[in-house]
């Protein structure tokens, strides 16, 4: 089990005592599998996600599902920091440790700054940057009532052009279908992911202790 995290959503993370599913052998992941590891280099790691072999063990979906995930991250049209502060926040939102963890560190590769990532785990009505607050405000809608308000839509539309309206519902949902997986399968994070998270919280202590007061 991962170490407890000094700040949880409501009711904590989803946890499991133990997977329910794990990664085959790597004899067994098949050569498209093998073919796709050589890509985490380029991404800055040594390894491809434990999501990643997890998933190919349905070998007719996996290649699809790849495929449509990598038009929305990291492909999509949304900027990078945009795109991972909805992913964080969605996360954060469906209680998905494995998927908050995965982008705390793609986050910061993007561009995020520890106070971003902060701001996914805080009520919404605390963070006064405006087009933070709007994404915000988007994904909680998104999560909590499957459809945007007329006034979150509007002020959408004056930030963004319609493909970009479509990418955010669009990744906000996917995110959230990852999260049941991810929080139904009972995923951990890796070893350099866990200690990426255990350092953003090191970091990040005299922020909350002073919020707290």
């Amino acid at each position: 089990m991962p170490r407890p995290d000094p700040l949880q959503p409501l009711h904590g993370w989803h946890q499991l005592a133990q997977p329910r599913l794990t990664p085959p052998a790597p004899a067994k992941r098949g050569l498209f599998f093998h073919s796709l590891s050589l890509l985490a280099k380029p991404f800055g790691r040594s390894e491809v996600p434990t999501l990643f072999p997890v998933l190919n063990i349905h070998r007719g979906l996996f290649p699809a599902w790849l495929w449509f995930a990598s038009r929305l991250m990291p492909y999509g049209k949304l900027a990078g920091p945009v795109r991972e502060l909805l992913i964080l926040r969605t996360a954060w939102n469906c209680r998905c440790r494995y998927e908050w963890g995965q982008h705390v560190e793609l986050g910061l590769r993007a561009g995020l700054r520890d106070a971003d990532i902060l701001a996914t785990t805080q009520d919404v009505d605390a963070c006064t940057n405006a087009d933070t607050h709007l994404l915000l405000q988007a994904c909680d809608e998104l999560c909590q009532r499957d459809m945007l308000s007329d006034t979150t839509w509007a002020a959408l539309q004056s930030r963004h052009d319609n493909a970009n309206i479509i990418e955010i519902m669009l990744l906000v949902g996917h995110y959230r279908m990852l999260a049941g997986f991810l929080n139904s399968a009972g995923l951990e994070l890796e070893a350099a992911v866990e200690q990426c998270v255990q350092d953003f919280w090191q970091r990040t202590a005299a922020t909350r202790a002073e919020k707290s007061r």
